[in-house]
Formats: C-alpha cells, sequence, structure tokens
C-alpha cells in the first residue's frame, strides 16, 4: 500500500471519528509522542502523530464558533495524553513521605497534565481560527502550537518541560540547531516538519504534487543535520588549562538529605566519596582543583555548623575550592519565629571561607513554595521541602568567581531548562555549574528528560555545563553539547574531568527569538494571503 492510500485511510479515520472515539485518538497520539523525548528519543515518531492533530483540526468542524470549541478540545486530549505519559515521574516525589503527601499522588499526576493539557488546547483552537484548505494549515498548525507552547513556558512562573523542540535533540548533529534557532524556533520547526505528512491525504484539488511537502521537511530535516555535523567538526573539545573537576554523586535517599539526624552520615559519606581518586592511584584531592556537590547537600543549615565548615576544610587542598548546594537560614522577620530560607549554592575556600552565594531566583511550584502561600498553609497545605512559609527567592542570577577558572554561572535544579532566561545578557560566564537533586523523581524518566534539557542549554548558549545531582545524571558537557564524563543514573561514586572551554557567542545568544518571530510573520502572511483569496 502506497504512502498516500496509508495516509488517507488514516486520515479518514481521524476526521470522521466523533465523541469518545475521537478523544481517545487524541489521548492516544499524544502519549505516544513522548517516545520522541529522552531517554527513548524515537522522534521519527512524531511524523505519525503529528499528522493526526492536522486531521483533528480537519475533522473539527462541528459545533458553535466553527468547530474551535472541537478543536480545542481534541487539542486537550492529545495535551492529556501526551503530559500524563511525559510527567508521570512527578508522582514518585509524593511517594517519598506518603504519609503525609501520598494523598496528593492523583492530584500531581493527573492534575499537572490536565492543566499543561490547557495550552495544547488553545493551539488547536487558534489553529483552527487560521485554519484553510491545503499545505499551508501546516504552517497555521506549527505556529499556533508553538505560540502555545512557548506560553506554557512563561505564564504562571513557567513550565517548558519537553517542549516539542526537544525531540531533535537526538542525535546530536540535530541539537546543533538550538544554537541558531533557540528551543522555541526548534519547536516550530519540528512540528511544521514532522506535521507535514498530512497532505498525503489531501483530495488532489487541494495540493498539487503532494509528496512535495514531506520532502521539503526532509530536505529542511538534512540541512540542520548538516549544519550541525560541520558545527560540531569545526569545534572540537579543548579544555581549560590547569582546571580539575571532581564531581561527586552521593546517590543518597531523600530521607537522609532531608533528616538533621542523619548529619554525620552524610557528611561521612560525602567525605569518604570526595576524597576517592578515579585515577589509578589514591591521591585523594590532589590536583583538584574545584570539588562539585548537588544541590541542597546538607540536612541542616552549613553556615551554622561550624565542626560541618571543619570537616571540609580537613578535606580540601591548597588550591581546592568547593562549590556545593546548601540550604542557607535568615533572620526571621520581626514578630516571626519562622526561620526563612533560600535555596543556595556556595563557594568555599580551602580555608573555610565562603567566597560566594547564590540564592535561587526561579523556585519550584508546591515543590519549594506554595502558590498563595499564607493561604494554602491555614488550610494545612505544606511543599514537599516541608520548609515552613516556603524558600525565599533570589533577587537575580549572577556569575561567581572561583579560583583557577573563569567565573561561572550556577544553576540550580530545574533553572537550567529556561532557554533565554538562564545567563543574563550582561553577564556571559565562561561555564555553567547545574547542581540538581533528581532523587525525588526515582529511576524513572524524569532525570533523562532533565539531563537532555541541560545539555540543550550549553548548546544554545555555547557554553560548557558541569551537572551535579544527587542520584545522577551527574555529567561534564562541551559547549556543542558532547558529554565528556558522566556517571549514570542511579549509582554513587566521583569523576575527574577537565573543563571545556567555551566558544563564541551563539547565533542564538546574540538574536535570541528573531527567528522564531521570523517564522511566526512568514507563516501568518502566506496563511492570510491564502485565507484572504479564498
Amino acid at each position: 500500500m502506497t504512502p498516500i492510500r496509508l495516509a488517507t485511510r488514516a486520515a479518514h479515520e481521524v476526521v470522521l471519528a466523533f465523541g469518545w472515539q475521537r478523544a481517545i485518538i487524541a489521548f492516544v497520539a499524544g502519549a505516544v509522542s513522548v517516545l520522541a523525548m529522552a531517554p527513548i528519543g524515537a522522534w521519527p515518531v512524531l511524523f505519525l502523530t503529528f499528522p493526526v492533530l492536522v486531521w483533528l483540526v480537519d475533522g473539527s468542524t462541528a459545533g458553535r464558533w466553527g468547530g474551535i470549541g472541537t478543536a480545542a478540545l481534541a487539542g486537550w486530549c492529545f495535551g492529556f495524553g501526551y503530559f500524563v505519559a511525559g510527567l508521570y515521574w512527578v508522582g514518585y516525589a509524593f511517594l517519598v513521605d506518603a504519609k503525609t503527601f501520598g494523598w496528593l499522588l492523583p492530584v500531581a499526576v493527573a492534575g499537572l497534565p490536565a492543566y499543561l493539557a490547557i495550552y495544547t488546547a488553545l493551539g488547536l483552537a487558534a489553529a483552527r481560527l487560521l485554519w484553510i484548505r491545503g499545505p499551508a494549515r501546516i504552517l497555521a498548525l506549527a505556529a499556533t502550537m508553538t505560540i502555545a507552547e512557548w506560553l506554557r513556558g512563561h505564564v504562571l512562573t513557567g513550565f517548558p518541560w519537553n517542549t516539542f523542540g526537544y525531540a531533535f535533540m537526538q542525535p546530536l548533529v540535530l541539537g546543533q540547531s538550538i544554537s541558531l534557532v533557540g528551543i522555541w524556533g526548534l519547536t516550530f520547526l519540528a512540528l511544521a516538519i514532522c506535521a507535514s505528512p498530512a497532505v498525503l491525504a489531501d483530495e488532489p484539488e487541494d495540493t498539487r504534487h503532494p509528496y512535495r511537502w514531506p520532502v521539503v521537511g526532509l530536505v529542511i530535516l538534512a540541512a540542520l543535520a548538516g549544519y550541525g555535523g560541520t558545527r560540531l567538526r569545526l569545534h572540537p573539545t579543548a579544555f581549560v588549562s590547569g582546571v580539575k573537576l571532581r564531581i561527586m554523586q552521593p546517590n543518597l535517599q531523600q530521607d537522609a538529605r532531608f533528616n538533621y539526624s542523619a548529619k554525620n552520615e552524610v557528611m561521612a559519606h560525602y567525605l569518604s566519596l570526595s576524597g576517592r581518586s578515579t585515577g589509578p592511584q589514591s591521591e585523594g584531592l590532589h590536583g583538584v582543583t574545584h570539588l562539585i556537590w548537588p544541590e541542597s547537600a546538607f540536612p541542616f543549615f552549613l553556615a551554622q555548623e561550624p565542626d560541618a565548615l571543619a570537616q571540609i576544610v580537613a578535606l580540601l587542598k591548597p588550591g581546592t575550592e568547593l562549590i556545593t548546594g546548601a540550604v542557607r537560614a535568615v533572620p526571621p522577620v520581626p514578630g516571626s519565629r519562622a526561620i526563612r530560607a533560600y535555596n543556595s549554592v556556595y563557594v568555599i575556600d580551602p580555608d573555610g571561607s565562603i567566597r560566594g552565594i547564590y540564592d535561587k531566583v526561579h523556585l519550584v511550584p508546591f515543590g519549594e513554595y506554595l502558590p498563595f502561600q499564607s493561604f494554602l498553609e491555614s488550610l494545612g497545605l505544606q511543599q514537599l521541602t516541608k520548609q515552613a512559609g516556603g524558600f525565599l527567592s533570589g533577587d537575580r542570577r549572577r556569575v561567581m568567581d572561583v579560583g583557577h577558572a573563569p567565573k561561572m554561572m550556577p544553576l540550580i535544579c530545574y533553572e537550567a531548562v529556561f532557554p533565554g532566561e538562564a545567563v543574563p545578557d550582561n553577564e556571559r560566564p565562561g561555564w555553567l555549574v547545574n547542581v540538581t537533586n533528581d532523587g525525588w523523581f526515582g529511576i524513572s524518566s524524569g532525570p533523562y528528560q532533565h539531563f537532555q534539557q541541560a545539555r540543550a542549554l550549553a548548546i544554545a548558549e555555547g557554553l560548557p555545563l558541569v551537572r551535579a545531582a544527587n542520584t545522577g545524571i551527574s555529567a561534564v558537557i562541551d559547549p556543542v553539547g558532547r558529554v565528556t564524563a558522566s556517571l549514570p543514573l542511579g549509582v554513587e561514586g566521583v569523576f575527574d574531568a577537565g573543563l571545556p572551554r567555551a566558544i563564541a557567542k551563539t547565533i542564538y545568544v546574540k538574536f535570541g527569538n528573531s527567528a522564531l518571530i521570523l517564522f511566526l510573520v512568514v507563516s501568518v502572511l502566506l496563511v492570510g494571503r491564502r485565507r484572504f483569496r479564498a
């Protein structure tokens, strides 16, 4: 059976479906689309699922407002399937303390996807407003869905997790396109290219030479791969002279990391693990310039524990600095006894002095703070970290001085997944340090997705990224996305590595989302021209 006949049969089934059948088709297509993301990375599956979005809009003609509501419902079902399958691992965090948070598990597993699917619904509803017959409707879909994804990444602090452009992160030659157009531009291209086979089912009067459009999509994809291959050849990994990193991955269970009574056990584990050499002879920290520990490393306030600082000083060698995550306490407000705290990164010199502190700016809703904090706390709710009053947010992102190395930009947890926001325009560092604790999410797809998005940030910025994660994946990534050293998920250990050199600012850094704006403007003009002619 020819591709045109296969597409025609599939389109016929989708366009004519209604009721629960239509909802199930949309849900399954969304769920299958997650196979394009880490850890599987089977991005060609989008050539099967994105055409379903086109045909769902084609079939949205019944009801009020020209089928806009019908399209929105189909979009919501697609998004709900996509986010349930892609974010199921969020529920693991509610099992860490099941007695306290277990009852919220269904809310997290279904409620978050239900909310995020609203953006997919808006994308398909807007597409229906612009809808026309013929190939140009593919651009209408790509434009409105990209805008919906951008909104998802920004509204209510934003959550751009698994936006469709990340599908092109594998293989690495395709991932280089992020340095050109950014993740939002790549999201547009992923939608437009992978939805193009939908035109194979068009009527002859609507689309002449239907094979032309998927071929054009493949040519664009090949051009992106060609650019990526050239970029990788032009930028072999080079290392900063005199810098030796040691990344420690403790693989501690969450109950130990937040239990003060486990203080001595945690410190002993960190010190023993950090002193191990990854070379053939045990030399401790000899030659190591920077020891890096993960996010919120201690079940106590580090600056208030002199004995812990003394143990760190005893561990560090002259010329070795510690970069570590830690919770930082600040005095309570007058009239209150509640301790306020920041989720922070400390840089500690060999003599125990604190060289610098960075406070996390972009906090995780429900994990580190509650929206409408006072009201929800009055109802007995609390965030997963159980910090009374929630964590405080830092004032801004800033680079930090570290000895024997270029200035670095710290990023805590999912601060690394906000493209265009992670690195301020006026402060370009020499490297990025992402400390995180993905132990909340167990052995699931979540940490792999998080790692993939941090890797995309390195490519977009043209900066090396060093990642220290409690349970993994810890890694050193060069500025074009190569992993030069790493530890897998779910193991304890340390590894030593050099610090890759940064490269020049990427086109994306220089011009931001200009490519995305161009894509959107051209799409609207082409679609509008067709509608005006009709």
